[in-house]
């Protein structure tokens, strides 16, 4: 079978790769449709992400979707002909996070397509991924799968809404218009928000923003633009840039919420700590999501709208140019790989 598999900063190769045997509590799936993430992203440009670096070679992917070929012994359900999306993480279920219903930020999860342990964890751009039958979700009635490879990222956008707290009738501020960006804004407006502005520096993201149900969108490098809010409830930096971190501190109102979503560089970051003093600012973090995944495949079935998201989708024997076109955020939004199964 084929698979993407990223070997060093800018050393990204499609190769043949063995086929997994599903064993007990597991399933085979015939994966469908990969999402390009940032991470992914991060790791063909970098050899990493944030603080976790490439050691050896590693399948990238973790926004999959696919059709159940094969069961492993043990649980059969989903049966096999089901169209599934793939939860990508597997926490340990036993460490005090788990405990604490936190799995999201278990200290000793797997997640595909991650080098935060050695050795890595293989990821899901490959043409059959083996893994356990509990991370399958069925599509519901109506989602096809090229929608329903959002769903990853949808679950990332409502988890940091989650942690933004209650913002019905809020304003919410938005920094960064990518393809996480752009879906927190559909998550904030499905929860409620009264008003969502977003900010970036492209005017092609600001668009794709608008599409994803924005209010208000105003370029990040303009600092006279009129859609500016004088005070935003809560914000969500979404860009992994300082400044878009500084941006949402100086625009959320004394009180509010900022979380910060995107994935800053490695190593330390400067921010405006005395706001978060003097105004009591509430600073939070949000990392991968947890059962928000179920919530994310019924609004994706719900919202057709969110196809504008998904900008192209390219055959994986295409993989370097699909990634350079995701990178190219003046080009696209969310680049989907076609395993051509499924």
């Amino acid at each position: 079978m084929l698979g993407c598999v990223i070997h060093g900063p800018g050393d990204l190769r499609v190769e043949e790769l063995p086929v997994p045997v599903p064993g007990p509590g597991r399933a085979l799936v015939a994966v469908r449709y990969g999402g390009v993430c940032g991470s992914d992203l991060h790791y063909w440009r970098h050899g990493g992400v944030g603080d976790f670096r490439l050691r050896e070679p590693m399948v990238l992917g973790h926004e999959v979707v696919g059709t159940v070929v094969a069961v492993g012994d043990g649980p059969s359900e989903p049966l096999v002909g089901t169209a599934v999306a793939v939860h990508p993480a597997t926490p340990c279920g036993v460490c005090p996070e788990c405990a604490d219903g936190r799995r999201n930020v278990c200290r000793d999860t797997r997640h595909l397509g991650s080098a935060a342990r050695f050795p890595h964890v293989q990821g899901g751009f490959a043409a059959r991924l083996a893994v356990p039958v509990r991370q399958l979700r069925p599509l519901p009635e109506g989602l096809g799968m090229r929608r329903a490879a959002l769903a990853e990222p949808l679950s990332v956008a409502l988890h940091a809404l989650r942690r933004a707290g209650d913002v019905t009738g809020r304003h919410v501020l938005v920094t960064g218009a990518g393809p996480i960006g752009c879906l927190v804004v559909a998550a904030a407006k499905a929860a409620g928000a009264a008003h969502v502005t977003v900010t970036d520096l492209l005017p092609a993201a600001l668009g794709y923003a608008r599409g994803a149900g924005a209010d208000t969108v105003v370029r990040a490098d303009d600092p006279d633009d009129a859609g500016w809010p004088a005070e935003a409830d809560a914000a969500v930096e979404a860009s992994g840039a300082a400044a878009g971190l500084d941006t949402c501190l100086r625009r959320v109102r004394r009180g509010g919420v900022v979380v910060q979503l995107g994935m800053l560089p490695p190593g330390p970051s400067p921010f405006a700590g005395n706001l978060v003093v003097s105004r009591e600012i509430e600073l939070r973090g949000a990392f991968r999501f947890d059962d928000e995944f179920g919530r994310a495949l019924d609004l994706l079935a719900a919202e057709s709208t969110l196809d504008s998201l998904i900008s192209a989708v390219l055959p994986v024997t295409e993989a370097e140019p699909a990634f350079a076109l995701a990178a190219d955020r003046s080009r696209s939004c969310k680049v989907l790989l076609d395993f051509g199964e499924g």
